[in-house]
Protein backbone atom coordinates (compact mmCIF):
# COMPACT_ATOMS: atom_id res chain seq x y z
CA UNK A 1 0.00 0.00 0.00
CA UNK A 2 2.48 2.42 0.75
CA UNK A 3 4.52 1.50 -2.26
CA UNK A 4 1.48 2.59 -4.23
CA UNK A 5 1.61 5.81 -2.26
CA UNK A 6 4.84 6.65 -3.03
CA UNK A 7 4.24 6.21 -6.60
CA UNK A 8 1.51 8.46 -6.32
CA UNK A 9 3.13 11.39 -4.60
CA UNK A 10 6.81 10.87 -5.41
CA UNK A 11 7.66 11.04 -1.70
CA UNK A 12 7.92 8.18 0.91
CA UNK A 13 4.82 8.25 2.52
CA UNK A 14 6.45 7.84 5.89
CA UNK A 15 8.87 10.06 5.73
CA UNK A 16 7.67 13.18 7.75
CA UNK A 17 10.09 15.63 6.85
CA UNK A 18 9.35 15.06 2.98
CA UNK A 19 5.26 15.05 3.90
CA UNK A 20 5.20 18.75 5.81
CA UNK A 21 8.00 21.21 4.12
CA UNK A 22 8.92 24.39 6.43
CA UNK A 23 6.70 27.20 5.74
CA UNK A 24 8.83 30.68 6.18
CA UNK A 25 7.15 33.71 7.40
CA UNK A 26 5.49 34.92 4.45
CA UNK A 27 3.25 31.54 4.51
CA UNK A 28 5.57 29.61 1.41
CA UNK A 29 7.67 26.91 2.01
CA UNK A 30 10.86 27.33 2.65
CA UNK A 31 13.44 25.96 0.72
CA UNK A 32 15.06 22.55 2.14
CA UNK A 33 18.43 22.65 3.91
CA UNK A 34 19.76 21.51 0.54
CA UNK A 35 18.75 23.69 -1.69
CA UNK A 36 21.54 24.98 -3.60
CA UNK A 37 22.46 29.26 -2.65
CA UNK A 38 21.24 31.91 -3.73
CA UNK A 39 17.67 30.41 -2.26
CA UNK A 40 16.70 29.24 -5.60
CA UNK A 41 13.54 27.00 -6.09
CA UNK A 42 14.02 23.39 -6.58
CA UNK A 43 12.90 22.40 -10.40
CA UNK A 44 9.07 20.76 -9.07
CA UNK A 45 7.50 22.29 -6.03
CA UNK A 46 5.97 20.35 -3.77
CA UNK A 47 1.97 20.02 -4.06
CA UNK A 48 0.05 22.06 -1.64
CA UNK A 49 -1.96 19.98 1.12
CA UNK A 50 -5.21 19.00 0.20
CA UNK A 51 -8.65 21.18 1.71
CA UNK A 52 -7.06 24.74 -0.01
CA UNK A 53 -4.55 27.06 0.47
CA UNK A 54 -6.13 27.77 3.75
CA UNK A 55 -5.35 24.16 4.86
CA UNK A 56 -2.47 24.73 6.93
CA UNK A 57 -0.41 21.91 8.48
CA UNK A 58 -1.11 22.92 12.41
CA UNK A 59 2.64 24.17 13.76
CA UNK A 60 4.50 22.80 16.48
CA UNK A 61 5.59 25.13 19.09
CA UNK A 62 8.72 25.41 17.76
CA UNK A 63 7.15 26.67 14.17
CA UNK A 64 7.82 23.34 12.61
CA UNK A 65 4.82 20.87 11.18
CA UNK A 66 3.29 18.78 14.11
CA UNK A 67 4.53 15.22 14.43
CA UNK A 68 1.02 13.74 13.72
CA UNK A 69 0.00 14.82 10.58
CA UNK A 70 2.26 12.97 8.26
CA UNK A 71 0.89 9.43 9.67
CA UNK A 72 -2.31 11.19 9.68
CA UNK A 73 -2.09 11.09 5.72
CA UNK A 74 -0.79 8.00 5.52
CA UNK A 75 -3.75 6.31 6.97
CA UNK A 76 -6.32 8.67 4.80
CA UNK A 77 -4.38 7.62 1.60
CA UNK A 78 -4.53 4.04 2.40
CA UNK A 79 -8.12 3.73 3.36
CA UNK A 80 -8.58 5.51 -0.27
CA UNK A 81 -7.00 2.63 -2.10
CA UNK A 82 -8.25 0.04 -0.04
CA UNK A 83 -11.83 0.71 -0.84
CA UNK A 84 -10.77 1.09 -4.25
CA UNK A 85 -9.04 -2.36 -4.32
CA UNK A 86 -12.00 -3.87 -2.65
CA UNK A 87 -14.67 -2.06 -5.22
CA UNK A 88 -12.87 -3.95 -8.04
CA UNK A 89 -12.80 -7.29 -6.34
CA UNK A 90 -16.40 -6.79 -6.04
CA UNK A 91 -16.89 -6.08 -9.78
CA UNK A 92 -14.97 -9.06 -10.65
CA UNK A 93 -16.93 -11.40 -8.54
CA UNK A 94 -19.84 -10.17 -9.93
CA UNK A 95 -18.81 -10.34 -13.67
CA UNK A 96 -17.74 -14.03 -12.86
CA UNK A 97 -21.36 -14.69 -11.07
CA UNK A 98 -23.26 -12.85 -14.24
CA UNK A 99 -21.02 -15.26 -16.79
CA UNK A 100 -22.27 -18.31 -14.65
CA UNK A 101 -25.88 -17.44 -14.54
CA UNK A 102 -25.68 -16.82 -17.97
CA UNK A 103 -24.30 -19.89 -18.47
CA UNK A 104 -27.05 -21.76 -16.60
CA UNK A 105 -29.67 -19.72 -18.83
CA UNK A 106 -28.32 -21.12 -22.03
CA UNK A 107 -28.04 -24.56 -20.63
CA UNK A 108 -31.14 -24.50 -19.85
CA UNK A 109 -32.45 -23.14 -23.12
CA UNK A 110 -30.41 -25.14 -25.32
CA UNK A 111 -30.81 -28.90 -23.55
CA UNK A 112 -32.71 -31.20 -25.84
CA UNK A 113 -35.86 -32.17 -24.40
CA UNK A 114 -35.97 -35.69 -22.72
CA UNK A 115 -36.32 -39.03 -24.54
CA UNK A 116 -39.50 -40.44 -25.39
CA UNK A 117 -40.60 -42.91 -22.97
CA UNK A 118 -41.30 -45.42 -25.17
CA UNK A 119 -39.79 -46.91 -28.36
CA UNK A 120 -41.91 -47.07 -31.31
CA UNK A 121 -42.64 -48.79 -34.61
CA UNK A 122 -45.14 -48.26 -37.60
CA UNK A 123 -46.54 -51.00 -39.67
CA UNK A 124 -45.43 -51.95 -42.57
CA UNK A 125 -46.52 -54.05 -46.31
CA UNK A 126 -44.36 -56.20 -47.37
CA UNK A 127 -43.71 -59.81 -47.54
CA UNK A 128 -43.04 -62.64 -44.70
CA UNK A 129 -40.89 -65.53 -45.47
CA UNK A 130 -41.62 -68.63 -42.86
CA UNK A 131 -38.27 -70.57 -43.41
CA UNK A 132 -36.80 -73.80 -41.28
CA UNK A 133 -33.05 -73.52 -41.37
CA UNK A 134 -30.56 -76.03 -41.11
CA UNK A 135 -27.08 -77.35 -42.25
CA UNK A 136 -26.72 -80.13 -43.68
CA UNK A 137 -23.47 -82.07 -46.05
CA UNK A 138 -23.14 -81.57 -49.75
CA UNK A 139 -23.35 -84.74 -51.64
CA UNK A 140 -23.73 -85.71 -55.07
CA UNK A 141 -26.58 -87.13 -56.09
CA UNK A 142 -25.36 -90.68 -57.24
CA UNK A 143 -22.16 -92.00 -55.58
CA UNK A 144 -20.76 -95.25 -56.32
CA UNK A 145 -18.37 -96.64 -54.73
CA UNK A 146 -15.89 -99.60 -56.40
CA UNK A 147 -14.29 -102.16 -54.66
CA UNK A 148 -12.06 -105.40 -55.55
CA UNK A 149 -13.84 -108.76 -55.66
CA UNK A 150 -10.44 -110.68 -55.22
CA UNK A 151 -7.22 -110.45 -53.34
CA UNK A 152 -4.41 -109.04 -54.84
CA UNK A 153 -1.45 -107.20 -56.12
CA UNK A 154 -2.36 -104.06 -57.71
CA UNK A 155 -0.32 -103.65 -61.31
CA UNK A 156 -1.95 -100.93 -62.69
CA UNK A 157 -4.11 -98.29 -61.95
CA UNK A 158 -5.34 -95.99 -64.92
CA UNK A 159 -7.41 -92.97 -63.56
CA UNK A 160 -6.43 -90.43 -61.04
CA UNK A 161 -8.58 -88.07 -59.11
CA UNK A 162 -11.68 -86.10 -61.26
CA UNK A 163 -10.95 -88.05 -63.70
CA UNK A 164 -13.96 -88.73 -66.29
CA UNK A 165 -14.85 -92.28 -66.90
CA UNK A 166 -17.30 -94.05 -68.71
CA UNK A 167 -19.19 -96.90 -67.83
CA UNK A 168 -17.07 -99.97 -68.96
CA UNK A 169 -13.79 -98.17 -68.67
CA UNK A 170 -10.69 -99.94 -66.79
CA UNK A 171 -9.84 -98.33 -64.05
CA UNK A 172 -7.06 -100.74 -62.00
CA UNK A 173 -5.83 -104.25 -62.80
CA UNK A 174 -4.68 -106.84 -60.65
CA UNK A 175 -1.56 -109.44 -60.89
CA UNK A 176 -3.52 -112.30 -63.19
CA UNK A 177 -1.08 -114.91 -62.93
CA UNK A 178 -2.03 -116.62 -59.64
CA UNK A 179 -5.82 -116.26 -61.33
CA UNK A 180 -4.48 -118.14 -64.88
CA UNK A 181 -2.68 -120.93 -63.13
CA UNK A 182 -5.83 -121.49 -61.62
CA UNK A 183 -8.12 -121.70 -64.33
CA UNK A 184 -5.47 -124.57 -66.08
CA UNK A 185 -5.50 -126.48 -63.39
CA UNK A 186 -9.38 -126.58 -63.12
CA UNK A 187 -9.31 -127.23 -66.99
CA UNK A 188 -7.37 -130.31 -66.68
CA UNK A 189 -9.38 -131.51 -63.78
CA UNK A 190 -12.25 -131.36 -65.94
CA UNK A 191 -10.61 -133.29 -68.84
CA UNK A 192 -10.18 -135.77 -66.64
CA UNK A 193 -13.14 -135.88 -65.46
CA UNK A 194 -14.52 -136.43 -68.75
CA UNK A 195 -12.91 -139.16 -69.41
CA UNK A 196 -13.70 -140.71 -66.23
CA UNK A 197 -17.37 -139.92 -67.72
CA UNK A 198 -16.30 -142.10 -70.85
CA UNK A 199 -15.12 -144.73 -68.82
CA UNK A 200 -18.35 -145.05 -66.84
CA UNK A 201 -20.63 -145.27 -69.65
CA UNK A 202 -17.90 -148.38 -70.74
CA UNK A 203 -18.56 -150.30 -67.94
CA UNK A 204 -22.29 -149.46 -68.06
CA UNK A 205 -22.58 -150.79 -71.48
CA UNK A 206 -20.71 -154.46 -70.36
CA UNK A 207 -23.10 -154.29 -67.30
CA UNK A 208 -26.26 -154.12 -69.75
CA UNK A 209 -24.89 -156.72 -71.99
CA UNK A 210 -24.04 -159.15 -68.50
CA UNK A 211 -27.79 -158.47 -67.50
CA UNK A 212 -29.21 -159.12 -70.76
CA UNK A 213 -27.52 -162.46 -71.45
CA UNK A 214 -28.81 -163.25 -68.02
CA UNK A 215 -32.16 -162.45 -68.09
CA UNK A 216 -32.14 -164.79 -71.44
CA UNK A 217 -30.53 -167.64 -69.97
CA UNK A 218 -33.14 -167.49 -66.93
CA UNK A 219 -36.14 -167.15 -69.73
CA UNK A 220 -34.41 -170.38 -71.29
CA UNK A 221 -34.55 -172.30 -67.61
CA UNK A 222 -30.38 -172.61 -68.20
CA UNK A 223 -29.43 -170.10 -66.18
CA UNK A 224 -30.02 -169.26 -62.64
CA UNK A 225 -31.56 -166.70 -60.55
CA UNK A 226 -28.37 -165.81 -58.58
CA UNK A 227 -26.61 -164.96 -61.57
CA UNK A 228 -29.49 -162.93 -62.95
CA UNK A 229 -29.14 -160.51 -59.54
CA UNK A 230 -25.64 -160.38 -60.07
CA UNK A 231 -25.84 -158.75 -62.95
CA UNK A 232 -28.55 -156.52 -62.42
CA UNK A 233 -26.40 -155.76 -59.29
CA UNK A 234 -23.43 -154.82 -61.65
CA UNK A 235 -25.55 -152.44 -63.74
CA UNK A 236 -27.12 -150.46 -61.47
CA UNK A 237 -23.38 -149.62 -60.11
CA UNK A 238 -22.05 -148.77 -63.29
CA UNK A 239 -25.25 -146.79 -64.22
CA UNK A 240 -24.15 -144.75 -60.73
CA UNK A 241 -20.88 -144.48 -62.21
CA UNK A 242 -22.18 -142.94 -64.90
CA UNK A 243 -24.24 -140.19 -63.14
CA UNK A 244 -21.39 -139.73 -60.87
CA UNK A 245 -18.36 -139.05 -63.25
CA UNK A 246 -21.08 -136.33 -64.97
CA UNK A 247 -22.05 -135.00 -61.85
CA UNK A 248 -18.01 -134.41 -61.24
CA UNK A 249 -17.51 -132.63 -64.67
CA UNK A 250 -20.33 -130.57 -64.30
CA UNK A 251 -19.00 -129.33 -61.16
CA UNK A 252 -15.37 -129.27 -62.67
CA UNK A 253 -17.63 -126.59 -65.05
CA UNK A 254 -18.47 -124.89 -62.67
CA UNK A 255 -14.89 -124.06 -60.97
CA UNK A 256 -13.34 -123.21 -64.22
CA UNK A 257 -16.07 -121.12 -64.81
CA UNK A 258 -15.65 -119.17 -61.33
CA UNK A 259 -11.83 -119.11 -61.76
CA UNK A 260 -12.77 -117.26 -65.05
CA UNK A 261 -14.65 -114.96 -63.40
CA UNK A 262 -11.91 -114.07 -60.74
CA UNK A 263 -9.58 -113.61 -63.35
CA UNK A 264 -11.98 -111.23 -64.75
CA UNK A 265 -12.24 -109.85 -61.58
CA UNK A 266 -8.60 -108.48 -61.63
CA UNK A 267 -9.92 -106.11 -64.03
CA UNK A 268 -11.39 -103.09 -62.37
CA UNK A 269 -14.16 -101.61 -64.31
CA UNK A 270 -16.41 -98.26 -63.81
CA UNK A 271 -19.72 -98.88 -63.78
CA UNK A 272 -21.61 -95.68 -64.60
CA UNK A 273 -20.70 -92.63 -65.86
CA UNK A 274 -18.76 -90.06 -64.44
CA UNK A 275 -16.08 -88.39 -62.05
CA UNK A 276 -13.54 -89.97 -60.19
CA UNK A 277 -14.14 -88.27 -56.54
CA UNK A 278 -11.73 -90.70 -54.52
CA UNK A 279 -8.87 -93.27 -55.47
CA UNK A 280 -7.61 -94.98 -52.04
CA UNK A 281 -4.65 -97.61 -54.36
CA UNK A 282 -1.63 -97.06 -55.72
CA UNK A 283 -0.02 -99.79 -57.79
CA UNK A 284 2.17 -102.29 -55.73
CA UNK A 285 -0.40 -102.12 -53.57
CA UNK A 286 -1.97 -105.30 -52.11
CA UNK A 287 -5.64 -105.52 -51.66
CA UNK A 288 -7.43 -108.33 -49.51
CA UNK A 289 -11.04 -109.17 -50.66
CA UNK A 290 -11.67 -111.96 -47.72
CA UNK A 291 -14.58 -111.02 -46.15
CA UNK A 292 -15.40 -107.65 -47.73
CA UNK A 293 -14.60 -105.76 -50.65
CA UNK A 294 -12.65 -102.86 -50.07
CA UNK A 295 -13.34 -99.79 -51.83
CA UNK A 296 -11.12 -98.69 -54.05
CA UNK A 297 -12.90 -95.89 -56.35
CA UNK A 298 -15.38 -93.51 -55.35
CA UNK A 299 -17.50 -92.39 -58.46
CA UNK A 300 -19.63 -89.70 -59.03
CA UNK A 301 -22.50 -89.66 -61.53
CA UNK A 302 -23.13 -85.92 -62.19
CA UNK A 303 -21.61 -82.84 -60.19
CA UNK A 304 -24.31 -80.93 -61.37
CA UNK A 305 -26.96 -81.59 -59.67
CA UNK A 306 -26.36 -82.29 -55.77
CA UNK A 307 -27.91 -83.30 -52.97
CA UNK A 308 -27.79 -82.02 -49.34
CA UNK A 309 -28.73 -84.26 -46.68
CA UNK A 310 -30.19 -81.87 -44.14
CA UNK A 311 -30.77 -82.57 -40.52
CA UNK A 312 -34.31 -80.77 -39.46
CA UNK A 313 -35.03 -80.54 -36.16
CA UNK A 314 -37.85 -82.50 -34.61
CA UNK A 315 -39.72 -79.26 -33.58
CA UNK A 316 -39.58 -78.21 -37.51
CA UNK A 317 -40.06 -81.41 -39.08
CA UNK A 318 -43.52 -80.79 -39.45
CA UNK A 319 -43.73 -77.85 -41.31
CA UNK A 320 -41.64 -79.32 -44.51
CA UNK A 321 -43.40 -80.96 -47.58
CA UNK A 322 -41.52 -82.90 -50.63
CA UNK A 323 -41.48 -80.37 -53.22
CA UNK A 324 -40.94 -77.18 -50.98
CA UNK A 325 -38.54 -74.24 -52.48
CA UNK A 326 -35.15 -74.21 -50.62
CA UNK A 327 -32.34 -72.12 -50.36
CA UNK A 328 -28.66 -73.51 -50.26
CA UNK A 329 -25.44 -71.31 -49.37
CA UNK A 330 -22.07 -72.60 -48.42
CA UNK A 331 -18.97 -70.51 -47.07
CA UNK A 332 -17.20 -71.20 -50.59
CA UNK A 333 -19.00 -68.65 -52.15
CA UNK A 334 -20.50 -65.56 -50.04
CA UNK A 335 -23.76 -63.88 -51.07
CA UNK A 336 -24.10 -66.74 -53.42
CA UNK A 337 -27.37 -68.82 -53.38
CA UNK A 338 -28.54 -72.32 -54.88
CA UNK A 339 -31.85 -73.22 -55.52
CA UNK A 340 -32.91 -76.52 -54.80
CA UNK A 341 -36.06 -78.71 -53.49
CA UNK A 342 -36.85 -80.69 -51.03
CA UNK A 343 -36.63 -84.26 -52.41
CA UNK A 344 -37.65 -86.51 -49.37
CA UNK A 345 -37.98 -86.26 -45.90
CA UNK A 346 -37.06 -89.62 -43.92
CA UNK A 347 -38.63 -91.37 -40.88
CA UNK A 348 -35.94 -92.34 -39.88
CA UNK A 349 -34.80 -90.43 -36.51
CA UNK A 350 -31.76 -89.71 -35.91
CA UNK A 351 -30.56 -89.45 -32.14
CA UNK A 352 -26.79 -87.40 -31.20
CA UNK A 353 -26.45 -86.42 -27.65
CA UNK A 354 -30.44 -86.67 -26.94
CA UNK A 355 -31.31 -84.63 -29.74
CA UNK A 356 -33.52 -85.78 -31.94
CA UNK A 357 -33.47 -84.71 -35.72
CA UNK A 358 -34.75 -85.88 -39.41
CA UNK A 359 -33.03 -86.23 -42.65
CA UNK A 360 -34.18 -84.03 -45.15
CA UNK A 361 -33.05 -84.14 -49.05
CA UNK A 362 -32.55 -81.12 -50.65
CA UNK A 363 -31.54 -81.37 -54.26
CA UNK A 364 -29.69 -78.55 -55.69
CA UNK A 365 -28.86 -77.33 -59.11
CA UNK A 366 -25.25 -77.01 -59.98
CA UNK A 367 -24.02 -76.03 -63.02
CA UNK A 368 -21.28 -74.49 -63.07
CA UNK A 369 -19.18 -77.37 -60.73
CA UNK A 370 -19.03 -74.53 -57.68
CA UNK A 371 -20.51 -77.10 -55.17
CA UNK A 372 -18.30 -79.69 -54.03
CA UNK A 373 -18.50 -83.34 -52.42
CA UNK A 374 -18.42 -82.86 -48.67
CA UNK A 375 -19.25 -79.05 -48.28
CA UNK A 376 -20.88 -77.98 -45.29
CA UNK A 377 -24.03 -75.98 -46.60
CA UNK A 378 -26.95 -73.62 -44.91
CA UNK A 379 -30.37 -74.89 -45.75
CA UNK A 380 -33.09 -72.39 -45.70
CA UNK A 381 -36.96 -73.91 -46.31
CA UNK A 382 -39.08 -71.28 -47.29
CA UNK A 383 -42.03 -73.58 -45.54
CA UNK A 384 -44.69 -70.62 -45.82
CA UNK A 385 -44.80 -67.19 -47.44
CA UNK A 386 -47.17 -64.14 -47.03
CA UNK A 387 -46.93 -61.43 -50.03
CA UNK A 388 -47.98 -57.81 -49.60
CA UNK A 389 -49.25 -58.03 -45.78
CA UNK A 390 -49.37 -56.04 -42.82
CA UNK A 391 -46.70 -56.67 -40.69
CA UNK A 392 -45.22 -56.24 -37.64
CA UNK A 393 -41.91 -56.22 -35.37
CA UNK A 394 -41.35 -59.25 -33.52
CA UNK A 395 -40.19 -56.94 -30.62
CA UNK A 396 -43.06 -55.38 -30.17
CA UNK A 397 -44.99 -58.96 -29.26
CA UNK A 398 -42.13 -59.79 -26.98
CA UNK A 399 -42.59 -56.50 -24.92
CA UNK A 400 -44.04 -55.96 -21.48
CA UNK A 401 -43.79 -52.10 -19.72
CA UNK A 402 -41.72 -51.85 -17.05
CA UNK A 403 -43.72 -52.55 -14.21
CA UNK A 404 -45.42 -49.09 -12.39
CA UNK A 405 -43.92 -47.90 -8.81
CA UNK A 406 -45.37 -45.87 -6.01
CA UNK A 407 -44.35 -43.05 -4.72
CA UNK A 408 -41.55 -44.56 -1.93
CA UNK A 409 -40.21 -46.54 -5.46
CA UNK A 410 -41.98 -49.56 -4.59
CA UNK A 411 -43.21 -51.61 -7.21
CA UNK A 412 -46.83 -51.69 -7.58
CA UNK A 413 -48.06 -55.28 -8.61
CA UNK A 414 -50.29 -55.59 -11.70
CA UNK A 415 -52.90 -58.38 -12.46
CA UNK A 416 -51.06 -61.82 -14.16
CA UNK A 417 -52.35 -61.31 -18.17
CA UNK A 418 -54.70 -63.89 -19.46
CA UNK A 419 -53.07 -66.91 -22.14
CA UNK A 420 -53.25 -66.58 -25.77
CA UNK A 421 -54.77 -69.17 -27.41
CA UNK A 422 -52.62 -69.96 -30.72
CA UNK A 423 -52.48 -67.52 -33.23
CA UNK A 424 -53.09 -64.80 -30.94
CA UNK A 425 -50.33 -62.06 -30.28
CA UNK A 426 -50.68 -59.27 -27.19
CA UNK A 427 -49.05 -55.62 -28.45
CA UNK A 428 -49.16 -52.75 -27.11
CA UNK A 429 -49.86 -49.89 -28.70
CA UNK A 430 -49.20 -45.78 -28.14
CA UNK A 431 -52.47 -43.65 -27.63
CA UNK A 432 -50.93 -40.28 -26.08
CA UNK A 433 -47.66 -39.51 -27.81
CA UNK A 434 -47.53 -36.48 -24.89
CA UNK A 435 -44.25 -35.76 -23.54
CA UNK A 436 -44.03 -37.15 -20.56
CA UNK A 437 -47.06 -38.31 -20.29
CA UNK A 438 -47.41 -41.30 -23.31
CA UNK A 439 -49.90 -43.90 -22.67
CA UNK A 440 -50.35 -47.02 -24.03
CA UNK A 441 -53.10 -50.28 -24.09
CA UNK A 442 -52.60 -53.48 -24.87
CA UNK A 443 -54.37 -55.11 -27.65
CA UNK A 444 -54.92 -58.46 -28.70
CA UNK A 445 -54.53 -59.75 -32.31
CA UNK A 446 -54.81 -62.06 -34.90
CA UNK A 447 -51.13 -63.22 -36.45
CA UNK A 448 -50.10 -65.19 -38.88
CA UNK A 449 -46.86 -66.64 -40.07
CA UNK A 450 -43.01 -65.04 -38.88
CA UNK A 451 -39.77 -64.85 -40.34
CA UNK A 452 -37.99 -64.08 -37.07
CA UNK A 453 -37.98 -60.62 -37.58
CA UNK A 454 -41.47 -59.89 -39.10
CA UNK A 455 -44.72 -61.65 -38.16
CA UNK A 456 -48.27 -61.10 -40.61
CA UNK A 457 -50.65 -59.05 -39.12
CA UNK A 458 -53.83 -60.05 -39.74
CA UNK A 459 -55.87 -57.40 -37.69
CA UNK A 460 -56.56 -53.96 -38.48
CA UNK A 461 -54.54 -51.50 -36.05
CA UNK A 462 -55.03 -48.31 -37.73
CA UNK A 463 -52.15 -45.67 -38.14
CA UNK A 464 -51.64 -46.74 -34.15
CA UNK A 465 -47.63 -47.81 -34.04
CA UNK A 466 -46.76 -50.38 -31.45
CA UNK A 467 -44.57 -50.12 -29.01
CA UNK A 468 -40.96 -52.24 -29.11
CA UNK A 469 -39.07 -51.10 -26.14
CA UNK A 470 -39.07 -49.08 -22.92
CA UNK A 471 -36.58 -46.42 -22.24
CA UNK A 472 -35.69 -45.67 -18.66
CA UNK A 473 -37.35 -43.46 -16.68
CA UNK A 474 -35.02 -42.31 -13.31
CA UNK A 475 -38.47 -40.30 -11.81
CA UNK A 476 -39.97 -43.95 -11.75
CA UNK A 477 -36.86 -45.89 -10.86
CA UNK A 478 -35.79 -43.81 -7.84
CA UNK A 479 -32.16 -42.76 -9.57
CA UNK A 480 -33.37 -39.46 -10.97
CA UNK A 481 -30.81 -36.68 -10.83
CA UNK A 482 -30.25 -32.90 -11.94
CA UNK A 483 -29.46 -31.68 -15.30
CA UNK A 484 -25.73 -31.62 -15.86
CA UNK A 485 -24.48 -27.70 -16.39
CA UNK A 486 -21.26 -28.98 -18.09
Amino acid sequence: MADSIARATGRDPLDASASAAPVGPEGEHAPPSDAPPGGARPAAAAPAPRGGASARAPRSAGGGPSPGVGRQNLEQELSRVGAKRWLGRLGAVAAIAAIIAAIVVWRIRTRPPPPPRYVVAELTTGDVLEVVQSTGQVKPLTEVQVGAQVSGRITKVYVDFNSLVKAGDVLAEIDPTLFGAQIDSNQAQLEAANASVVRAEASLATAKQRLDRAKKLVAEGVGSQADLDTAQGAYDVALADVAASKAQVAQLRAVLRSSTTNLQYTRIFSPIDGVVINRAIDPGQTVAASFQAPTLFVIAQDLRKMRVLADIDEADVGRLREGMEADVSVDAFPGETFRGKVSQVRYSPLNQSGVVTYAAVVEVDNPDVKLRPGMTATVSVRSAEARGVRRLPNAALRFKPAPERDKDGKEIKAPPLEALPPKKGRVYVLTDATPGAEKIEPRVVDVGITDGVFTALMTDLGPLKVVTDENDDPSRSGRGRGPRLF
